[in-house]
């Protein structure tokens, strides 16, 4: 099992303990400064609402973002094995 590190991370001005793999723990700030981007750009768009509901756009945001990303590769893995089909087909023929 891989060695994990604990990470303080702060999160829309809260500061949350984390317990998580060394090979995770550039990706898990990364996320942690995306998210603290976004959380900012909604505080300049939307002006007097509570962190809790900047929080909730940015989660909502990137739900979105994922479903379209997983219907994409969905429709890229069938591209994929039509193309291969066709290949495999061309490759047999004499």
């Amino acid at each position: 099992m891989e060695n994990t590190v604990q990470v303080n991370v702060t999160v829309a001005d809260r500061i949350y303990p984390l317990r998580v793999s060394e090979s995770e723990k550039e990706e898990v700030l990364d996320a942690v400064k995306l998210v603290n981007e976004k959380v900012r750009e909604y505080q300049r768009l939307y002006d007097g609402k509570d962190k809790q509901d900047y929080l909730a756009m940015v989660l909502l945001l990137f739900a979105v973002e994922h479903m379209r990303n997983a219907k994409k590769i969905i429709i890229e893995d069938s591209s994929f094995d039509t193309k291969l089909a066709e290949l495999e087909q061309i490759l047999s023929q004499p």
